[in-house]
């Protein structure tokens, strides 16, 4: 078995062959459906190295585009109010109903769940697992369960349904209420100067990330935060109720949102509480202060952690730096150096970190806010082989980062800030092609299309997937010893070993605009530590004299 690759998509962005229209409705430039990602699509992940896929965006979130709910029943929906919706779809963070998902993504959308099933299954026999969102720290400004009992759940256990609103705080609540004080939110002027009518909110709710009755317009004010206090109140009852609904549905695992926000206290219990009926639930925790890695691994219980701080964040900083072709600082946070220090500081938590470098919070790596234009190669290529291929960590890909895309549309909502929208009604011009190549079949023949990058990129991926010493590997740090190197640059190079059993690989990264003329010495401590035989070719009396291409990598198997 190799790594865990998790590939991240949208359904919704997934599948409109219609011309795409900024700031488009949802009868205007159309969705992805659950349908869309069928057997020839999931063949393509199987191939591609896939063990999870992360759908992104499942579960119902508010929405103020009445065409999104047309062929639904009068009173089955809720078209939510447009001022605190953001973009014409919504933000899939803003959850509306933790058991239900977006009709919008449903062929018949009364058969919605029944169709979510069916992909999960169809996702199954593929030997895939699925994961979603379980967003622990806020809901929609306008979440409600209508009809509890359609989903198996009894009134009470709602989120809101017994708060008394007349209090600011109480354990008993689910929320943070104002009393005496309606909710202001940051776009009131220009709402009404539309001729719009305000949203009404008495009291006012904490927004997700403020504790304010008027959220600024950079706050998440489309959502509310849920209270949970540092001991077991009914709050931990009912959102540990989501998980479990979510995993007899047949759902693999949850990439948890935010969780630095929850109190750990309560993301311990669940976790452990949830694996208590599903063992092998994989609990994915996006988080960001390296400081907290150890706790959130060791003692709350996640499996995976966003290694966002650490690796994404050293390889983003040598990147935009050598993607300018600046003379060299002395700063060693935009230096290969920084990618040991990485290593160095996770020790044993290594395994459980989750290497990207692209999530739909980041910029497109290809992007002008990421990478830009390089004259020669191109740097995802060094930067790929680093993150997938240096340590037996878990990986994660965006989908469209196959085909380098680039997120440099306008979509509406969103902007042009190098990302793929997560709130507009938008199908990126990648999934026109990526589904050509599904449909032919041209990723199983290397003659069968032209795309360079995806040809490179994929082979790494699948290295990554499916070769043991990449998997179960141990790793071997080559910088330090070639310091004096001829031909090596500190800076912009990084030269590691993996090893398994009787396999072992030295792999080489230049993130240089210059090609690289090197002699990488290996010490008998190598040889050593990672017990490998030391033969003709590969041993410790003399340098391997390499040559690697401009922004690009080598890997060598001895």
């Amino acid at each position: 078995m190799g790594k865990t690759i998790i590939y991240q998509l949208l359904p919704r962005l997934f599948g409109s062959a219609k011309q795409q229209k900024q700031g488009g409705s949802l009868a205007e430039n159309g969705c992805g459906k659950f349908s869309d990602i069928d057997d020839a699509t999931l063949e393509y992940l199987k191939w591609l190295g896939v063990s999870h896929l992360w759908l992104t965006g499942v579960i119902r979130h508010s929405c103020a585009d009445k065409t999104a709910f047309s062929q639904m029943e009068k009173g089955s929906f809720r078209v939510s109010a447009g001022q605190f919706v953001k973009g014409k779809a919504g933000s899939p963070y803003a959850i509306q109903n933790h058991y239900d998902v977006n009709p919008y993504l449903a062929d018949n959308p009364h058969e919605r769940l029944g169709e979510f099933k069916q992909l999960v299954d169809r996702i199954h026999s593929h030997g895939m697992k699925v994961l979603v969102d379980f967003v622990p720290n806020h809901v929609s400004r306008d979440y409600a369960v209508e009809n509890p009992a359609a989903y198996g759940i009894r009134p009470d256990m709602v989120l809101g349904a017994n708060d008394d609103s007349s209090q600011h705080w109480t354990a008993e609540n689910d929320y943070f209420y104002y009393p005496g004080q309606a909710l202001h939110l940051p776009n009131e002027e220009a709402w009404t100067s539309a001729g719009n009518k305000l949203y009404y909110e008495y009291p006012a709710k904490a927004s997700g990330n403020i504790y304010s009755p008027t959220p600024g317009i950079n706050d998440w004010y489309e959502t509310v935060k849920l209270n949970y206090c540092d001991f077991h109140t009914k709050t931990w009852d009912k959102i540990l109720q989501v998980l479990r609904y979510w995993a007899e549905m047949g759902v693999d695992g949850f990439r948890c949102d935010m969780v630095e926000l929850v109190p750990v206290e309560f993301m311990s219990w669940a976790i452990a509480e949830a694996k208590k009926d599903y063992p092998e639930l994989l609990f994915v925790a996006e988080v960001y202060k390296k400081e907290l890695y150890k706790q959130y691994a060791k003692d709350v219980g996640f499996d995976l952690l966003y290694d966002k701080s650490g690796l994404y964040d050293a390889l983003m900083d040598i990147v935009k730096f050598n993607a300018s072709a600046q003379p060299w600082p002395a700063e060693e946070w935009q230096s290969c150096r920084r990618i040991s220090s990485c290593w160095q500081f996770l020790g044993d938590l290594q395994p459980y970190m989750l290497n990207f470098l692209e999530n739909h919070d980041e910029p497109r790596f290809a992007s002008d806010f990421f990478a830009g234009k390089q004259e020669e190669g191109n740097l995802h290529y060094p930067a790929a082989a680093v993150s997938l291929l240096m340590n037996s960590a878990a990986i994660m890909i965006y989908s469209g980062q196959e085909l380098e895309e680039k997120g440099m549309d306008e979509e509406g909502f969103s902007g042009l800030n190098g990302r793929t929208s997560i709130f507009d009604w938008w199908t990126p011009a990648y999934v026109a092609k990526l589904k050509q190549i599904i449909a032919e079949k041209s990723y199983l023949n290397e003659s069968a299309t032209d795309e360079v990058f995806f040809r490179k990129f994929t082979a790494l991926l699948r290295l990554a997937a499916n070769n043991d010493c990449i998997a179960k590997g141990t790793t071997y740090d080559l910088c330090y010893c070639n310091n004096a190197s001829e031909g090596f640059d500190r800076d912009r190079h990084f030269v590691f070993l993996r090893n398994y059993l009787d396999d072992t690989k030295l792999i080489f990264a230049n993130f240089s605009a210059k090609p690289a003329k090197v002699e990488i010495s290996i010490p008998e401590h190598a040889f050593e530590w990672m017990q490998i035989t030391e033969n003709e070719h590969f041993n410790s009396k003399e340098a391997l004299r390499l040559e690697i291409p401009a922004n690009d990598y080598l890997i060598l198997s001895m």
